[in-house]
């Protein structure tokens, strides 16, 4: 029994109804949001809502009962039952706030494709490096902010009146939103060759540091995906060692029976 449902949670039907029922989840859950539809359809709504939960609920229990113990020793399976435990949670009184976390159901999708299981895979081994370029940038974000402090703050005390403005200023001009027009031209009427102090801080984290991250998330998947490669073929490989070793068995059974054809046809001559 439990291997039929193993069967069946892990095959391609399976998947495809959980995505669809999981879409058909954030869609109620994003049209719960709007007055007029749940003035028009609330009821309806509520009522799909708690049905899709009881499913999951269902989906998740027929999961624990398939694959027994070894069920929870799988990140994702825990991450399922967290979020289907969130969804658990009685919605009423201090704890309506957690009504909000519904949609935390959506996150499923992560656990149930695989495509993004790889995703979060590349993301999670790219922390160690990430965490690297963090300090530098933490490094370089304060090394300008004493500057700019000292700098610019006398003249412009909301933008860099103290370090932590500085650094929220300089975090603004960073991601250049209005970066020229908003903050850079004005310190340049007071200041004119303040261009000298924020060209370089724009080419040491606009356009190194961040693609740093990139280059190292974009390495870390590409890392991911060649381990899942590398385990597809390990797979492939077995399953052909078995083949060949089928087929070797196979063609000494025959050759043993036709030994035995042989002898009985002499022995019978």
């Amino acid at each position: 029994m439990r291997e039929q449902l193993r069967t069946l949670i892990e095959s391609r039907e399976w998947e495809y109804t959980i995505v669809a029922i999981i879409i058909l989840n954030a869609v109620t859950l994003g049209l719960e949001t709007s007055n007029s539809m749940m003035a028009a359809y609330g009821g309806l709504l509520t009522t799909i809502d708690r049905v899709i939960l009881a499913i999951f609920v269902v989906e998740l229990t027929v999961r624990i009962y398939a694959f027994g113990p070894s069920f929870f020793k799988g990140p994702w399976n825990i991450f399922d039952s967290v979020i289907i435990g969130i969804a658990l949670v009685p919605a009423a009184g201090p704890a309506a706030v957690l009504r909000s976390l519904r949609i935390l159901r959506v996150l499923r999708l992560i656990s149930v494709v695989p495509s993004l299981r790889r995703v979060i895979g590349g993301l999670i081994a790219a922390l160690p490096g990430m965490g690297s370029i963090v300090l530098l940038m933490t490094l370089v974000f304060y090394i300008f902010s004493v500057m700019a402090t000292k700098l610019y703050g006398e003249a412009f005390p909301e933008w860099f009146g103290n370090i932590f403005s500085s650094a929220y200023t300089l975090f603004q001009v960073m991601t250049l939103e209005s970066w020229s027009m908003g903050i850079v031209r004005p310190v340049m009427d007071v200041y004119p060759l303040a261009w000298m102090f924020f060209l370089p801080f724009i080419l040491c984290t606009a356009f190194t540091v961040l693609n740093l991250f990139i280059g190292i998330i974009v390495s870390a998947m590409q890392q991911e995906h060649e381990e899942t490669a590398e385990a597809d073929r390990q797979a492939i490989h077995s399953e052909t060692e078995q083949v060949l070793l089928e087929v070797k068995a196979m063609r000494e059974e025959i050759s043993a029976l036709r030994q035995q054809l042989s002898s009985k046809e002499g022995a019978g001559s």
